[in-house]
């Protein structure tokens, strides 16, 4: 007698190529619209799934684990970060976690590279001036911005994204240095010519771009807080393509309004879509909306990792990209 299917629920729209796989594989329950679940949909899915496929945009907590239903045994990720999901009880109570890993990397990595040079080279004020029509001509001073070679790079967090943006920034004739939680080994020092600074304060204010790659955990929420970003030198530019609750997203508008900071490149920001409004009306700050990651290579990469974990856990084996509480 053949073996029931495993029973999925997609919590968001995916790529097309994702969705026919994963109906070919389970007895899946796809997202007809491209927004986000009700706080009563999700209930509706935990109590109904054996497993859950949820974003970054989905708030999987201790509260709605509490209402699960007995057969929900995987949430299978649809992301590399889970720090919109109670790991901790989710295993307290059965259920595994997975995620994306590695698949983002360059993607994000491609968008931060954009981000300085944008911010530098001044390029959205001046498509800005394009489209409104007001350009009269090239002048010798004329929107100018920086050079980048030469410039100090400071990458606060030196995981798969921060290397891959290092190995960029050597590209462009940039001044690599890091702070991390733990030193890089020295090979991987010598191909980005990486100078290692173990005080964060000390780097911060001897760098030219400032460049935000690390997680969202409580160590690192506000990491760069008001103290912080007052160290940094009034023509330094910073950028954030991690996780916006690092970045004290107040403290930063205060100061660029002031001019004590150059520039900005945001990707993420601390409230989601909430932004401060004064943010907006900056001209040498560059805003996107949370599009890092979002090439269509990487959204299908991202689902055949998905498939991957539901189907080697339905064949009755761990998850390769399983997420356990240590990992975070």
């Amino acid at each position: 007698m053949p073996r029931e299917r495993l029973t999925v629920v997609v919590t968001r729209k995916l790529p097309e190529p994702v969705e026919t796989r994963l109906s070919e594989l389970f007895d899946v329950r796809l997202r007809e619209d491209d927004g986000p679940m009700s706080r009563a949909e999700l209930v509706a899915a935990v109590k109904y799934a054996d497993v859950l496929v949820p974003t970054v945009t989905d708030a999987i907590d201790a509260s709605l684990l509490a209402q699960a239903g007995e057969n929900l045994r995987l949430i299978a990720n649809y992301g590399a970060g889970v720090d919109n999901i109670d790991v901790a009880t989710a295993r307290q109570r059965g259920i595994l976690v997975s995620n994306t890993p590695g698949v983002l990397t360059d993607d994000t990595a491609d968008m931060t590279m954009a981000l300085i040079m944008a911010v530098v080279r001044r390029i959205p004020e001046g498509l800005a001036l394009m489209q409104k029509g007001d350009w009269s001509g090239w002048s010798p001073t004329a929107m100018l911005g920086g050079r980048l070679a030469g410039r100090r790079l400071g990458i606060l967090g030196m995981g798969r994204i921060g290397q891959a943006v290092a190995r960029r920034a050597c590209a462009f004739g940039m001044q690599v240095h890091y702070h991390n939680r733990r030193r890089l080994r020295p090979e991987i020092e010598e191909s980005f010519e990486a100078t290692y600074w173990e005080s964060l304060d000390q780097m911060v204010a001897r760098m030219d771009v400032l460049t935000v790659h690390c997680p969202s955990t409580p160590s690192t929420f506000h990491l760069m807080n008001a103290r912080r970003l007052k160290l940094m030198k009034p023509d330094a530019v910073i950028v954030n393509t991690s996780r916006g609750e690092v970045l004290d997203e107040n403290a930063l508008t205060r100061m660029l309004r002031a001019g004590e900071v150059a520039g900005a490149g945001l990707d993420v920001y601390e409230h989601g879509t909430d932004i401060n409004p004064r943010l907006r009306e900056l001209p040498n700050v560059v805003l996107l909306p949370h599009m890092g990651s979002a090439t269509l290579e990487g959204r299908l990469e991202m689902g055949e990792k998905v498939l991957l974990n539901i189907k080697t856990f339905e064949d009755g084996h761990r998850p390769p990209d399983q997420v356990v509480p240590s990992m975070l």
